[in-house]
This record gives structure tokens, sequence and C-alpha cells, in this order.
């Protein structure tokens, strides 16, 4: 869709200024550590434990991954079912609340929390600087879980010095979630979280909206081209999941704006090393390695027709146009 001047302005003056890299007192930036499910590397993940220990280590950060329970709860889970986490055969979607409260991971039993659990713990006095980028998985009726996620924000009492949109990032894949996200939080920013450069570039006709992309799929010309179309956009980008040194020298090197790791500790210790002129040489990645992200980048170009042909493709243009006239009428306001 052709915008006019005015509208491009406006898709590049507003996305949430939380989420862009940390400046240096020397000009440069650095991407801020976003902790994968929390800090993954030391504890069960999706768990209090290891949001409380990736708030510890200095995460910026945290990520998590969104399921509704049988009686509308919203938990932290990245799969839909509990085999991998919990040792049970169920699926989360099938099982109430007052079940799901009494599991217990596998690894040092740390119980399943819920979103409500997660955001009062965000909004304890000193935890202001501490956000959230949502995961909203596709397993559940968008309609519901978008609603749930919602009501469940309200619930909570944001810190006074900043409210929930300044804290709260929504992650969604397909495009059919930008309507329900404006619907039940119209001024919260979303990021795409995408494997496709290909269907992430739509999402740029749409103001307040980041990226989180497959790291795999932003190396080489055509990673690099699209950080380019979302840095002219005035947009964020993130890399998901990020856990090999190399790999997050890559992203510290490419001056994105965060990197979710399983290890937010080392990625910081990294940050600290570019920060005061100690990261180690330049990367330079194997053809072994260059073979793999030629095969991931493969891989997303088969999954892609799949996901299409599930979830659809493109954004309704007037959609569009009620998005950007919503942020003018924001804009007018301030």
């Amino acid at each position: 869709m052709h915008l006019p001047h005015s509208n491009r302005d406006i898709l590049t003056s507003e996305t949430a200024s939380f989420t862009w890299a940390r400046p240096l007192k020397d000009g440069r930036t650095v991407p801020q550590a976003i902790a994968h499910r929390g800090y993954k590397a030391a504890f069960p993940e999706n768990t209090m434990a290891a949001f409380i220990g990736a708030v510890n280590v200095g995460a910026h950060a945290l990520e998590t991954d969104l399921h509704l329970s049988s009686d509308g709860v919203v938990v932290l889970s990245h799969d839909a079912n509990l085999r991998r986490c919990f040792g049970k055969e169920e699926k989360i979607i099938d099982c109430n609340w007052e079940f799901l409260s009494t599991l217990r991971t596998t690894q040092t039993h740390e119980p399943m929390p819920r979103l409500l659990d997660l955001l009062q713990y965000l909004a304890e006095p000193g935890m202001e600087n501490i956000w959230v980028l949502l995961d909203i998985k596709l397993d559940n009726n968008a309609n519901d879980i978008m609603r749930l996620i919602a009501s469940t924000i309200y619930q909570v009492p944001p810190s006074p010095s900043r409210p929930w949109n300044q804290r709260i990032v929504l992650g969604c894949w397909a495009t059919k979630y930008l309507p329900l996200a404006h619907k039940y939080l119209p001024d919260y920013p979303i990021t795409h979280i995408g494997f496709s450069t290909t269907y992430s570039r739509q999402f740029l006709s749409v103001p307040n909206i980041s990226f989180n992309t497959l790291q795999q799929v932003l190396i080489g010309p055509f990673g690099a081209r699209f950080i380019k179309a979302a840095r002219n956009c005035g947009r964020p980008v993130f890399s998901w999941t990020v856990n090999a040194e190399k790999r997050m020298r890559w992203c510290i090197r490419h001056n994105l704006d965060g990197v979710c790791t399983d290890d937010p500790k080392r990625f910081l210790e990294l940050c600290k090393d570019f920060e005061n002129g100690a990261l180690a040489k330049k990367e330079s990645f194997t053809w072994r390695e260059w073979l793999d992200i030629l095969r991931f980048q493969v891989l997303a170009l088969v999954f892609l027709w799949l996901f299409k042909w599930k979830f659809g493709w493109g954004i309704d243009k007037k959609f569009i146009q009620r998005a950007v006239a919503a942020q003018q009428k924001r804009q007018v306001k301030r």
C-alpha cells in the first residue's frame, strides 16, 4: 500500500522508545538483553525463578509465552502440552487452573505461573525499568487469548511512574492478530515475531510495530536488506534465539536493538566487552556454519507456505488506514 508522505512520517515517529538499543557515551549502541523464557540457561523456563534470575543478572526485558487454560486463565508456557516441562500428557487448554497450579517442573520443581503472577512481580517498586515481550501462541482462539490478555493486564495496577503500555510489547506471529490487538489493547506496542523477512515486510505499513526475527534469516544479504528497511522506517529489530557467543557478537556488531537469549548473563558480559573495546575479533562463519544458516533459510521458506495456508497473508488496507489515523490523533493530543 502506498502512503502519502505525511502518513509515512506517522509510521516512523512513534515506535516504543523503551525497546531501542541502549546508547553508549561514545555514540555507539548496544542491544538490550531480552531473557528468553527468563534465565532459561540456569532455571526451568517460564517460571518465576527464571524471571527473577534474569532480573538479578541485569536483563533489560523478559520474554515469555502465553497459553490459555480451559477456564480462561492466561498461563506462561512455551508448549501447548505439559509433557516436556511437567511430565504430564495433557494439553494446557484441556486443564483448568486449579489443576495446573498443582504441577511442578521436572527440573527443580517450580510451579507454572500465570501472566497475572508475572505482572504483579513487575509492578513491585524498583522494577519499573524492566519490560516484557509477550509471545502470544497461535494454538488458542485468537479473540479469546487477546481478550483475556487485556483483562489480565487491567487487573494489575501499574507502577505510578510507568504505565503498562510503556512496559509491555505484544508479540504477534500472524497478521490476523493485529486488529484484535488494536481492539483490546489499542495503545500497546506490537512486535512481529517471525522467521521470514518476506512475511515481515508487510508489517512495515502499520505504526508502532517492531520486529523479533529468527537470527538465521537476518544473516546474509536478504537479512541485511530487511534490517535496513526496518531502520529506514524507524523500527526496532530484535533477534531470537541467540545462544552461541559468535552469534551474540554478530548481533552486537550489527547494531540490533535487542537479543532474545537463554543466557542473558553471558550476553551482557559480551556487551560490556564491546563497550570497553575488548570484544573479540570480527565474526567469520565457517562453511559448516554457513550451511547451517542456509538450511534454516530454506526451511523458513518452505514453512512460510504452510504458515500462509494456515494463518493467512496480508493486512487489510482499511485497518492500516485506521491504525495510521488513530496514531495521528494520539500525536495531536500530545
